[in-house]
């Protein structure tokens, strides 16, 4: 079984930065990409519904929401298995869980399933 397991969260200030961590058990290249998500929301949202921040594929091509653009970097050292989340800038409308998930997907593109890691709190306030 892959594990995902997200770190470096905390309370911060808005304004200030965090950088969080995603360690996985297998090598991340395995994978079609590596993303990370936190809460959806909006009126038009269900519950448990997440929405992509930033992601990184297996060759190095990095996307990211409006909402984080030049203000969030995704990077990833595969020696280490492990995929980080920089963060600046940060407001108090970046408060979530943030999760980090491994897709998985067939040779014609598909996604075929992915793992999650159990979060990391991020609380911008002050």
């Amino acid at each position: 079984q892959v594990q995902v397991v997200e770190s470096g969260g905390g309370l911060v200030q808005p304004g200030g930065s965090l950088r969080l961590s995603c360690v996985v058990s297998e090598n991340i290249l395995s994978f079609y990409a590596m993303g990370w998500y936190r809460p959806a929301r909006g009126p038009d949202r269900e519950w448990n519904e997440r929405e992509q921040i930033a992601s990184i594929t297996s060759g190095g091509s990095t996307t990211y929401a409006d909402s984080v653009k030049g203000r969030f970097a995704i990077s990833r050292d595969n020696a280490k298995n492990t995929v980080y989340l920089e963060m600046n800038g940060l407001k108090p409308e970046d408060t979530a869980v943030y999760y980090c998930e491994a897709e998985q997907r067939n040779e014609l593109g598909r996604r075929i399933g992915a793992y999650w890691g159990q979060g990391t709190q991020v609380t911008v306030s002050g």
